[in-house]
């Protein structure tokens, strides 16, 4: 399935019936998901996101910019935030299987139909814009609402769709294909919106104009072509100004970060508050506006603690506890990672029904009369716990007195146990979802040859999936006996029965699920692979019996007590 996201900014964060009038647009266009409705009192914008198959999304991207038009009047509204018409700036993101041109090739078709059906003048930007000196939304949407009435008369600025003529109640809207952007504002202890844009201009890409003897007051220097010459600011890919938000009372550097891979959130943050406390400011807390990818939260947990030099191998929702606090993302508001996070709005909870289970109700479930969950689940369930406890063995290693300069080294392995108790604990829903689909693939009608052969594919299809998860299972549990091996070997000896318990787990995880390989592979036709699949799996549970044998031992020999 082709996805993408539409970030649409609306130009009214106040009356909040508005803005449930605009989203209830998006919402009526089916196989379309609002994500997230973020508004600005003081900016009074609202950031809606949502996601979907590329023609649903531009269809509900154009009934919300319609909705929009009908409710804002531009010619009253007054905000912090820059802006040129009711729906002011519309961007489309390609999210999975589509190219960011074949995206921009959405945007212009948005674009077009705006222009033509609803009479808005449009202006194309980032990747649909061919025109690069015109493609920069802040050159764009310069002059504001205000100064477009003379701005679109002039031949170069004359749109690429729609009437040459700034709508004074709807004003103009620019439409486009970008890459994930991250709008994300630094709180300051001060109310100066000067003191707060000088630290914008230090961190800009863009920096500030050059100027003689005084950087701000003194006199601009030109290069050869009259242009003024410019100081570049310490971050890339950072677009920032700063401003007083009157609804919190504090003065804030508000940042868009164009790309997260060349400055990360933590970054920006760090940076910021490096050049605001030059300047005698503190930063006091930072703010997300819409949302965030769950990477960009994961490496700004671990960035926070391997400051502090402490074992970055702790659970998803630890590092991004870490990350909130550090940055204080929950210092305006409460941060729930659940509503802001883009991979926790777009999961499925039918992939993870298991594992967010209490374990009473898992053991409920276990025990009751349906056979899923069977043993298969429940043998990715001890080997995520096997793993869990040799990362355990590894962060207290991490943290123990005395050892406190070989933390790198079981942070290395904590991350490792990490990312096999999350691929374990994946592999207990899985499992169950393999078994569903054989029972869905059987009851399939067979009235005909045609459903009679689409059956037996389908039978085919669902057991080469049920091997395949379990066979997964063993090859992760023992994997994850290097880290438990190694924690016994050199990690914390007070926690060395912890390891030892590991190994069980793992081995009985191996051994747990290669009887569910083997009795799914008695259904499948393909003998070829089905030997394969066999001589690996014999191996492998071959490699598990003696590595939990050899663990053992050496957990007999630490103990000292045989």
């Amino acid at each position: 399935m082709k996805l993408i996201e539409c970030v649409p900014n609306f130009s009214e964060g106040v009356n909040l019936d508005i803005i449930k009038e605009i989203t209830d647009a998006v919402e009526s266009v089916e196989g379309v998901r609002l994500l997230n409705v973020d508004p600005g009192k003081a900016t009074n914008r609202t950031v809606v996101t949502f996601v979907g198959e590329p023609e649903n999304v531009i269809e509900a991207a154009f009934l919300a910019i319609k909705k929009a038009g009908e409710l804002i009047d531009m010619s009253k509204q007054k905000g912090e935030h820059p802006r040129m018409g009711a729906t002011d700036v519309c961007p489309l993101i390609p999210i999975s299987n589509i190219t960011m041109k074949e995206t921009a090739e959405y945007a212009v078709k948005l674009a077009k139909r705006v222009g033509e059906e609803l009479q808005i003048p449009v202006y194309l930007y980032e990747a649909a814009q061919p025109n690069k000196s015109r493609s920069n939304l802040s050159i764009i949407r310069a002059g504001e609402y205000e100064g477009f009435f003379k701005k679109i008369k002039q031949p170069e600025w004359a749109p690429d769709f729609g009437p040459a003529e700034n709508d004074v109640k709807r004003g103009a809207t620019v439409i486009g294909a970008r890459d994930f952007l991250v709008a994300y504002n630094v709180n300051l202890n001060t109310t100066s919106v000067r003191r707060a844009n000088s630290i914008a201009f230090d961190v800009r890409e863009a920096g500030r104009t050059l100027r003689e003897g005084d950087p701000i007051n003194g006199k601009i220097v030109y290069d050869e072509n009259g242009k003024a010459k410019t100081v570049p600011g310490s971050l890339k890919s950072v677009k920032a100004i700063g401003w007083y938000i009157e609804e919190y009372g504090v003065a804030q550097i508000s940042m868009n970060l164009t790309d997260i891979n060349v400055t990360p959130v933590h970054k920006a943050f760090d940076e910021v508050c490096d050049k605001a406390a030059a300047r005698g400011i503190r930063v006091t807390g930072s703010e997300l506006v819409g949302l965030i990818p769950l990477k960009a939260m994961l490496d700004s947990g671990r960035y926070f603690l391997e400051k502090q030099q402490r074992s970055v191998g702790v659970s998803e929702k630890e590092l991004i506890k870490i990350a909130i606090k550090s940055m204080g993302l929950d210092e305006l508001s409460p941060f729930k990672p659940e509503e802001r996070i883009i991979e926790y709005l777009l999961k499925d909870k039918a992939d993870s029904k298991l594992i967010n289970m209490s374990l009473t109700d898992l053991a409920d479930e276990t025990a009751s009369e349906s056979p899923a969950p069977g043993g298969g689940s429940i043998s990715a369930a001890v080997g995520a716990l096997g793993a869990s406890l040799a990362t355990m063995v590894a962060n207290l290693s991490s943290h123990k007195k005395g050892w406190d300069s070989r933390w790198q080294e079981f942070s290395d392995w904590a991350q490792k146990g990490q990312q096999f108790k999350n691929d374990l604990l994946m592999l207990v829903d899985q499992d169950t979802i393999a078994f569903n689909r054989i029972m869905q693939a059987f009851s399939l009608s067979k009235s005909n040859d045609e459903e009679k052969a689409a059956r037996d594919k389908a039978i085919q299809d669902a057991t080469r999936f049920a091997i395949e998860v379990p066979f997964k299972m063993m090859e992760t549990a023992l994997n994850s006996m290097e880290v438990i091996k190694a924690m016994v070997q050199t990690g914390n000896p007070n926690s060395v029965t912890d390891a030892g318990v590991a190994a069980l787990c793992a081995r009985t995880a191996v051994l747990g699920a290669f009887m569910n390989v083997k009795i799914n592979a008695s259904g499948y036709k393909d003998k070829d692979y089905v030997v394969d699949v066999m001589y690996r799996g014999n191996e492998i549970e071959r490699k598990a019996i003696a590595l939990e044998v050899e663990i053992i031992e050496l957990v007999n020999e630490k103990i000292g007590l045989q």
